[in-house]
């Protein structure tokens, strides 16, 4: 489509001194917009994909994908509800859970957790959970000991470390009327659970027979929690899997507590591709000032050009040829930046807070207590392309009135 001779000329022109400067400020400027624009949209996608996969990987990971809560009580069958629930096809596996809510206490300071009996064995099939806890500890968290495994937000707010004591003042269940003292227990910190995130903050593990001991709940449990193969669509499995169990529960999934996370996350995307439109756009249109003033400028070697047989194709391919220039190097410069900055986002984000003193993002609002990032490739192609493309459009109107000077009028004027 483009002739060497236009690459040429047009690269002549790129290169050459312009005789008005303000041509050369306007072709700089729209090619420092294009670099801007086009960095910060991969640093910005790349913070979307950063949170998506710590989503998937720090969060769906440690909580369950879905949930059997018993309505009348606790769960008394639990094998059974076990059982029945691995026969769906997209249920991985299932494990019993019994849930608390308790005061931990350390001297003067109180904090109110959450307190999950598990079994180590079979919540190992159903989350990470004991990837973020020091695999001896996970070992040895067994019933009988008195034994807990505190968050990292958790113990540090009580001033609590592995080894130390503390007590969980837990509700008594009996007659509502009457008010009853929570029972106290205590309890050995063995452990701590890592997550760098909300989670750390609100969540105790206890070995499960201990719960069901402290929750006076006999062999009973709370509910089943189970790992599906399809986590985004974890709503419909635990319905359709629920409707098998012989129990009355109540059906919870994660995506009705975390689910926001995940729409949140694909909304701003959405509207990140707009945005990066839309400001490549505004840094394109640029372009056109500087192909406008550029043919002005050069309409005497054009006027040249047309009377040693240039043809009007020819002239046209010239300025387009110009116009990609500034796109192509702004994308290339651009994805350079965005892509050098979004790989040590982390890590420049870290060092910016300790700099000011400041953590823009708290463990214990968000999910994650630091900016993840993740490059994508794809993204990293899809913006550059996009700039090159809005550029090359953004040439052609320029380059349509070049091809229509008169090389009489404009060599009789000089």
């Amino acid at each position: 489509m483009f002739s060497s001779l236009s690459l040429f000329i047009g690269r002549r022109f790129s290169r050459a001194k312009q005789r008005n400067k303000m041509v050369s400020f306007i072709s700089l400027s729209s090619t420092i917009g294009i670099t801007v624009g086009v960095a910060v949209i991969i640093i910005g996608l790349s913070a979307m994909n950063g949170f998506e996969r710590e989503l998937k990987d720090r969060v769906l990971s440690v909580v369950s994908h879905g949930e059997f809560e018993g309505v009348r009580g606790p769960i008394e069958d639990w094998q059974s509800v076990i059982t029945k629930a691995q026969q769906h096809p997209k249920v991985e596996a299932a494990a019993p859970y019994v849930k608390l809510t308790a005061l931990a206490e350390k001297g003067q300071q109180l904090k109110a957790i959450e307190v999950r009996g598990v079994e180590p064995q079979l919540e190992e099939q159903v989350s990470n959970l004991s990837h973020y806890i020091d695999a001896k500890v996970w070992q040895e968290f067994t019933p009988g000991h008195k034994q807990v495994i505190l968050g990292q937000g958790i113990a540090s707010l009580l001033g609590v470390d592995t080894g130390d004591f503390l007590t969980l003042m837990i509700p008594s269940s009996g007659d509502a009327t009457k008010v009853q003292a929570p029972k106290r227990v205590r309890v050995q910190v063995i452990g701590v659970l890592s997550l760098n995130g909300q989670i750390d903050h609100s969540l105790a593990l206890v070995p499960l027979q201990d719960a069901q001991q402290y929750a006076k709940l006999g062999d009973g449990v709370t509910g089943v929690a189970v790992k599906v193969s399809d986590v985004l669509n974890a709503t419909q499995i635990v319905r359709e899997a629920g409707n098998t169990l012989d129990v009355y529960v109540y059906l919870r999934s994660w995506q009705q507590k975390y689910g926001f996370l995940h729409r949140d996350i694909q909304l701003v995307r959405t509207i990140m591709y707009l945005v990066m439109v839309l400001v490549i756009g505004v840094a394109s249109f640029n372009i056109v000032s500087t192909l406008m003033m550029a043919v002005k400028d050069r309409a005497s070697e054009i006027a040249i050009l047309r009377t040693m047989g240039a043809t009007d194709g020819l002239v046209k391919r010239i300025f387009v040829w110009q116009g990609v220039f500034s796109g192509v190097l702004g994308s290339l410069v651009g994805s350079a930046i965005g892509v050098l900055v979004a790989f040590n986002l982390t890590e420049l984000i870290k060092m910016l807070e300790s700099l000011i003193g400041h953590q823009f993002l708290s463990g214990d609002i968000y999910f994650v207590d630091f900016l993840p990032s993740e490059v994508n490739m794809g993204d990293v192609l899809l913006v550059s392309s996009t700039a090159v493309v809005l550029s090359l459009l953004a040439t052609w109107y320029p380059a349509s009135r070049a091809s229509k000077l008169n090389p009489a009028t404009v060599l009789s004027s000089k």
